[in-house]
């Protein structure tokens, strides 16, 4: 499907965007840190903001894994020769659809079909 100098490529760029993620995991590890309950340092205003804060970076935290996980995924399939192939039904992914997300595992009808 893909030759070697556009696998070389998309792997380059497999793993920049591993790299980033890596990065803003480590920085968002930091904001994700228990929230100090005490009263007598912290309004309650200020205290429901920063749980809030806490839970958006928990949840944040959790996507980059998710990425990372299709990344690393993305990155065996160019290993073992199946990149660019659908994992549900081994039909080609459309280029357009790598060139957006290099980490797609799945055809656009397989992508569809999964998210009903």
């Amino acid at each position: 499907m893909f030759d070697k100098d556009e696998i070389a490529v998309i792997k380059a760029r497999l793993l920049r965007m591993q790299q980033q993620l890596q990065g803003l995991q480590e920085t968002g590890d930091a904001a994700s840190r228990v929230v100090k309950l005490d009263q007598t340092s912290v309004g309650r205003l200020s205290r429901m903001d920063a749980m809030q804060g806490q839970a958006m970076s928990q949840e944040a935290g959790r996507r980059r894994q998710l990425q990372l996980q299709g990344i690393r995924a993305a990155l065996r399939r160019i290993e073992t020769g199946d990149y660019g192939y659908c994992l549900r039904c081994d039909e080609p992914v459309a280029p357009g659809r790598l060139a957006h997300d290099p980490a797609a595992s799945l055809c656009i009808d397989c992508a569809n079909m999964q998210e009903q």
